[in-house]
């Protein structure tokens, strides 16, 4: 099993031809970060995840293949695009954090 942090979600990241997908809400500290991998795809959503979860996460656009019994914790930006160089969410902005698990 491997654990991955993102700010999105693809159908593309699934492997083979059915898949089963739960999403779950969660609150970003009960995030468990032992082995977490970060696969963010921008800078400054990076620099605001990193911010809140109290630990640093590097940008590492990669693609990225879920396996069956697989994690990703997604931080949902909600608000529109964040400003250059933001460390902290804007007022307006918000962050929704998922677990999603491939069973």
């Amino acid at each position: 099993m491997a654990k991955y942090l993102s700010n999105a979600f693809s159908i593309q990241m699934l492997t083979g031809a059915s898949n089963t997908v739960q999403f779950n809400e969660v609150d970003p500290q009960t995030i468990d970060q032992e082995n977490l991998v970060s696969v963010l795809g921008h800078a400054d959503i990076a620099n605001v995840v990193s911010s809140v979860l109290g630990k640093e996460y590097p940008v590492n656009r990669v693609s990225n293949k879920l396996e069956k019994g697989d994690i990703m914790y997604v931080a949902q930006l909600i608000g529109g695009r964040l400003p250059e160089g933001a460390t902290s969410l804007p007022e307006g902005f918000s962050i929704k954090w998922y677990e999603v698990t491939i069973i």
